[in-house]
């Protein structure tokens, strides 16, 4: 096997943890894939891969070399579609990541619209509240919400979100409206698993904790939301996970001076995928909905 193969290989292994599926990938036997890592770690002098009976793990200078094997494949293949004039039409796969909640209700409407346009093009979009790494899982651009700290991607500012406290109305005309975050503790709450703790919500601009006792904890913001709008109790979210059930009249905010400050919402991907058109039009794509539909902070809403 040649290095640019055993390069493909090494990085199918590290992408899917085996050896196997990794040959399924890319069509090869198993212990093709496996002898072609191995002389590429011969070549290296260095151990990639940590093998055992039950899985395949990176080495530190493994986890190293892999970012590098990624950049030098994709410039491959950009290189490769050039010279065919593919880059000029989105074509292959896009893969995005995004928050659960905010890219089911902000990002999969965009994908839809993409892929309705672009015949030739494939997604694959990930949801989850974890910050995946853009290089070493081999994603093309990614949705954060907070300050950036990777300033080796490329960000684009799509807006702002505040957390924000709300309950339904019946319930606060049954229990009262809290003035103060200390009267919490008199509430019914509800957390969940996730960016918010569940033992403690904080408040103001310097971020002041707050000990609280959930009466509720679930692992999901929909959940915890849908929960509050029943009545249960008060429930601490996003603005852009509940900005339209208050706008409806389920939900009722509180405490608003008490509120942290706003977080920027982004878009980043690494730099060594400009030129992409597939990330190119995924990019004018959402330019085009956050210009059309801003996500704002709870201060920002003109209702």
């Amino acid at each position: 096997m040649d290095q640019l193969q055993a390069i493909r290989a090494f990085t199918a292994v590290a992408g899917t943890g085996s050896f196997a599926e990794a040959g399924r990938r890319l069509r090869l036997s198993t212990s093709a894939i496996s002898r072609g890592v191995a002389e590429l770690e011969d070549a290296l002098g260095i151990l990639l891969l940590t093998r055992t009976t039950r899985s395949v793990r990176l080495t530190e200078r493994g986890a190293l070399y892999l970012e590098s094997c990624r950049q030098i494949l994709d410039d491959l293949d950009m290189a490769t579609k050039r010279a065919r004039g593919e880059d000029a039409i989105p074509h292959g796969l896009l893969t995005v990541t995004a928050p659960l909640v905010f890219g089911r209700l902000h990002v999969l409407p965009i994908v839809q619209a993409l892929l309705a346009a672009h015949p030739a093009l494939d997604i694959r979009l990930t949801l989850s509240d974890r910050n995946a790494h853009l290089v070493e899982d081999g994603i093309d651009a990614a949705i954060r919400i907070g300050e950036l700290t990777d300033s080796g991607l490329i960000a684009l500012r799509l807006g702002a979100v505040s957390p924000v406290l709300v309950a339904n109305p019946a319930y606060l005309e049954r229990r009262g409206m809290p003035d103060t975050p200390a009267e919490l503790g008199e509430h019914d709450l509800i957390a969940f698993e996730g960016a918010n703790g569940v033992n403690e919500w904080r408040f103001g601009a310097s971020g002041k904790p707050v000990r609280i006792r959930p009466r509720l904890i679930v692992n999901s913001a929909d959940a915890a939301i849908a929960a509050a709008e029943s009545g249960i109790g008060i429930v601490r979210g996003l603005s852009y996970q509940i900005e339209d059930k208050v706008r409806a009249g389920k939900l009722s905010l509180l405490l608003g001076a008490y509120m942290p400050v706003a977080s920027p919402v982004s878009l980043v991907y690494p730099q060594r995928r400009i030129g992409s058109a597939n990330l190119n039009v995924f990019l004018d794509a959402v330019r085009n909905a956050f210009r059309a539909a801003p996500v704002r902070p709870a201060s920002d809403w003109d209702f």
